[in-house]
């Protein structure tokens, strides 16, 4: 029965590329016309067929963590690209997209993220190990989208390209109080104080993260002027210059973006600037893929642009800027699958075989997310008064003003 189920789901699926398959009957079958995306499969067992009959999505993604849906490492991301893309253009059961559409209805009860809650998800991710974060990231350990500003760069220079572009939107001058929401291993905060002579404020929920950003601040020789702290971002009652956050909106969850944006708007002095940069979504509301909240992020939530946009006009803030990357966060995660992949000896050595095909799948899907649907990167600048940024964006690409920061801060 569920052999007969999913051979029809896939049927209408998929519409561009092939999917071959092979059941554990050991009979095969190609599904698709063909096209520049291929991928080989085999299921193992039947409780997987009927697993991916029920609930596609998070089976897939457990399927393959397990060993029942056997791919070969090099095409993984062929077949989970292959199915990503299908998903835009082929058809899926009626009944899925009822269920897809009451978890999208339903987000705002998912997602009570309290203080507490908010905590426990983030140390689900964070505090596995900063040993397997440095094996995938650039040296300073910047865990979001780097920026591509020209062909061949590497992820190093892509980053650090990502760190400036933020800092000249922030408009720093030395002495700012800076507050970093969501400060991570300490990566933007330490720029920010040694590069541009501010002083700031992180906090983070992770303990792992925050001692490695205090330990690089002592390393560095800035300890002086970087503040890292363990809390929440709402029980700051302080005020700051500039504000900025770099992925943490995603942990924020649905019914918190009123609460977030607010509290950036009580904490930014009159005459501030603020830089929020966070991955959204450009299409219509959608609801956080079943298997990234069970094993990835739990309680994160990818907005859409209306979400973020709606929640900025309930504040007192002018958005400033919003830009939209394109084509940069992609790239970012080819990198590190690359970095990943290129070190699984030594990952081998810290973790078992399921963690390194969830893993593996983790960044797999998110690249192919970002390169098959409408997920992008936003960059949403945001100040109490008009004219507090340049009234063009020529300032941020006019190396003599950078300069002049940079040595200002010197």
């Amino acid at each position: 029965m569920w052999k007969t189920v999913l051979d029809k789901m896939l049927r209408k699926l998929v519409v561009t590329g092939r999917l071959n398959l092979t059941w554990p009957d050991g009979t095969t079958e190609s599904y698709g016309p063909g096209g520049d995306l291929e991928a080989d499969v085999a299921l193992a067992d039947d409780g997987i067929v009927r697993e991916l009959g029920q609930r596609p999505v998070l089976a897939l993604g457990e399927g393959y963590m397990d060993g029942r849906i056997v791919v070969a490492p090099e095409q993984v991301y062929d077949f989970v690209a292959l199915l990503v893309r299908n998903q835009q253009m082929g058809e899926m059961p009626k009944w899925f997209n009822i269920v897809q559409a009451v978890r999208g209805w339903t987000r705002g009860i998912e997602q009570r993220n309290n203080p507490l809650r908010s905590q426990r998800n983030v140390q689900h991710h964070y505090d596995i190990s900063d040993d397997l974060y440095r094996i995938f990231l650039d040296s300073d350990m910047q865990y979001s989208c780097a920026y591509f500003t020209r062909p061949g760069m590497t992820l190093e220079e892509a980053q650090k390209a990502k760190k400036d572009h933020i800092a000249r939107k922030l408009l720093i001058e030395p002495g700012m109080r800076v507050l970093d929401i969501g400060c991570g291993w300490g990566g933007m905060a330490l720029t920010l104080a040694r590069d541009y002579g501010a002083h700031v404020t992180g906090v983070t929920l992770s303990e792992n993260q925050l001692a490695t950003a205090q330990a690089r601040a002592e390393a560095e020789g800035v300890a002086d002027k970087v503040d890292f702290r363990l809390l929440d971002y709402r029980e700051i009652d302080e005020s700051f210059d500039r504000i900025v956050s770099v992925g943490m909106l995603e942990h924020v969850g649905y019914p918190h973006l009123d609460e977030y944006f607010a509290k950036v708007d009580e904490l930014l002095t009159r005459d501030g600037v603020s830089l929020i940069h966070s991955i959204g979504h450009v299409s219509e509301p959608a609801a956080t893929s079943m298997w990234i909240d069970r094993y990835i992020f739990p309680g994160g939530y990818i907005p859409s642009l209306s979400e973020v946009s709606a929640a900025i006009e309930r504040t007192g803030l002018w958005a400033t800027d919003v830009e939209v990357l394109r084509g940069h966060y992609g790239t970012t995660l080819h990198h590190w699958r690359d970095r990943f992949e290129a070190a699984l000896d030594k990952v081998r050595g810290m973790y078992d075989e399921t963690f390194i095909r969830m893993w593996r799948f983790y960044l797999v899907v998110c690249e192919a997310a970002f390169e098959e649907t409408f997920q992008g990167v936003f960059h949403l600048q945001l100040a109490h008064r008009q004219y507090a940024v340049p009234t063009s964006r020529d300032y941020l690409y006019t190396p003599r003003a950078a300069d002049a920061l940079m040595h200002a801060a010197q």
